[in-house]
């Protein structure tokens, strides 16, 4: 994945993980370093992660929270730390009361990851989503502390980079249902950008649209919108698409990723864009890219060297090799559960130990062993150090490396030749029909009851009977050239149970075609009623397009929550409404109860 997007820092959201989630495959990737920021509490809930390429940059500082309340590896909350430890920009005591929110669960649910390189300060955010106004006060405390985190930073002299969802728009051109939503809602635009997210988010963009007078502290905006800054009047440019109502092949979204940097980072930007041909999620992937050289500080310097610690890049050539030991205590590699472990791949990339210095004579190496040496030698020294690799073993006439004569010893049978030299006694049930079935004579029975049988079976031999096809018993017959052949001349006999009566062959296997004709019907009778019970119904054709209509279950509370009906199938189109004589969702609307009427309706009258 990381091949496909092509970029040397990746930010993911919504992981839905806890720590103990964690696998290899997640943390011990070749080549890259990871860092992540999961719930405390909360089960398949929000999380944030961090991918940085090893070869390309490395932060000097990580941490996790917006307001560094959280404990660090070493167990000192991070607003705690000494101030070369510590990222910054906290807010103060006054300005965590504003928030109106508790400091430790807003940190503890996963949303926020923080990455110092010495270019910039990076943020990988995860904002709550408007959840029917259940959690307001949450969200706009969350937004809140992340302006003003961002906003110590800068007046610090860091430069600032947002990534990530931000669950918020800035205006009627990120969203296809906006105007919609104005109307039913008997909004104007003022107040539509006046919503107080929404307010809060306008404030913090350079150029964003706000209303009336600012807030204080918030006199002028810090952070570049990339993306919107590179395409300013383009329409469409969504990030986001419901799943439910299948709104991305129609393009019927919102954008609520951004990509934003300070202000003095604007001229690194080289391109921004969104990825929307890239699916997998409901969200799609946004992406920026920086120049090689920026101005750094008054002076222009190779990008590279300013995204590592000072000294391992020089000019755009590396200095010093990566090792796990410089990068921050936070990383996901330095975990408890993963920093004695390695990749499979790291495995056999290890350098091979060095080979034990052997003082015996050296003799020419045999054609049929294998070479197993990973180091490659010359042509002059190959048979020396294939010498070297199997004389480390010991001497050659150790009694222990003697083999011993096969011959002499008789294998001991293995507990699965011991079953196949049995196999030909039947023990416990083989079948479920053997249960039901009286057990076969064994060689171990008195001759009497054998004498006993025959009688029996000449009884039942002398009645004359149609022939019945043999049952083949493993114990009586021999077999020749996949061909059973019996031991006793002619088929064998048919032997009455003690205490049964004799009953006449035809009277046990044939029936009359009368009776036989009305089992048949009635087992397919039996077999079509439980088949028509569990398949699935028949769907209607939809109005517009006459195709299978697709079901869905009524969510909102009412009358009709929980309620099944069928609607159009095909997606819905950039206008977001139902469409008549076009190619996206038509207006087709049946309740799953009366469409079962109508079925039955027309069941009836095929049968008048």
């Amino acid at each position: 994945m990381f091949d496909i997007l092509g970029s040397d820092i990746v930010v993911m959201q919504e992981l839905k993980i806890q720590r103990k989630d964690l696998r290899d495959d997640m943390v011990l990737l070749d080549g890259w370093d990871c860092y992540f920021s999961l719930p405390k509490h909360k089960k398949g809930y929000s999380g944030v992660g961090m991918y940085t390429r090893n070869a390309t940059c490395s932060p000097i500082r990580a941490e996790e929270g917006l307001l560094g309340v959280l404990p660090s590896p070493t167990g000192v909350p991070y607003r705690d730390l000494p101030e070369e430890e510590s990222i910054g920009g906290y807010p103060n005591a006054f300005q965590i009361a504003e928030l109106g929110v508790d400091p430790d669960a807003l940190d503890a649910e996963g949303r926020c990851l923080v990455l110092e390189f010495p270019a910039f300060v990076l943020f990988g955010v995860y904002s709550p989503a408007n959840s029917n106004g259940l959690r307001d006060d949450f969200r706009y405390g969350f937004i809140c502390a992340l302006d003003c985190r961002i906003r110590n930073l800068i007046r610090a002299g860091k430069r600032v980079v947002l990534v990530g969802d931000l669950n918020v728009s800035r205006d009627e051109l990120d969203g296809a249902n906006c105007l919609e939503d104005m109307r039913k809602a008997g909004l104007t635009h003022e107040e539509y950008l006046s919503k107080p997210n929404r307010r809060i988010f306008n404030q913090l963009l350079i150029g964003g649209e706000v209303f009336g007078p600012r807030d204080e502290g918030r006199e002028q905006g810090v952070l570049w919108d990339t993306t919107r800054g590179m395409h300013p009047d383009r329409k469409g440019m969504y990030t986001h698409w419901e799943t439910k109502i299948n709104a991305r092949p129609g393009n019927f979204g919102s954008r609520i990723d951004f990509v934003l940097v300070s202000e003095g980072m604007q001229l690194w930007v080289k391109d921004a864009n969104t990825q929307d041909g890239l699916l997998g999620s409901d969200h799609c992937p946004v992406y920026v890219d920086f120049h090689e050289r920026v101005q750094s500080h008054g002076k222009e310097v190779k990008l590279l060297d300013v995204m590592s610690s000072p000294g391992v890049f020089e000019n755009g050539t590396r200095q010093k090799e990566w090792k796990l030991i410089d990068v921050p205590a936070f990383s996901g590699k330095r975990l408890t559960e993963f920093d004695k472990r390695r990749s499979i791949k790291s495995m056999f990339a290890a350098p091979t130990l060095p080979k034990l210095a052997s003082t015996a004579p050296e003799r020419s190496p045999s054609p049929t062993k294998q070479d197993f040496g990973a180091t490659p030698v010359s042509e002059n020294e190959s048979s020396k150090t294939k010498s070297e690799v199997f004389e480390s073993n010991g001497p050659a006439k150790s009694p222990a490396l003697k083999r011993k004569a096969s011959v002499s010893e008789k294998p001991k049978p293995s507990k699965r030749q011991k079953s196949e030299t049995t196999a030909s006694v039947s023990k416990g049930q083989q079948s479920l029909k053997g249960f039901f079935t009286r057990g076969k004579a064994t060689a171990v029975e008195s001759p009497l009851n054998d004498v006993k049988e025959q009688q029996q079976s000449s009884a039942v031999q002398e009645r004359p009977t149609t022939p019945v096809p043999p049952t083949p018993s493993p114990a009586g017959t021999i077999a020749t050239n996949d061909v059973e052949t019996y031991a006793a001349d002619g088929p064998p006999s048919v032997t009455a149970s003690p205490g049964s009566q004799a009953h006449s062959p035809g009277s046990a296997f044939t029936a009359s075609p009368s009776s036989f004709s009305a089992r048949v019907a009635a087992v397919e009778q039996s077999q079509k009623s439980w088949s028509n019970l569990f398949a699935r119904p028949i769907a209607p054709l939809c109005e517009g397009h006459t195709e299978p209509c697709k079901t869905m279950r009524t969510k909102k509370k009412g009358e009709n929550q929980g309620r099944s009906f069928w609607m159009c199938a095909r997606p819905v189109g950039p206008s977001g409404a139902k469409e008549k004589g076009t190619e996206w969702r038509c207006p087709t609307f049946i309740w799953c109860s009366d469409w079962q009427g109508k079925r039955g309706e027309e069941k009836i009258g095929d049968g008048g």
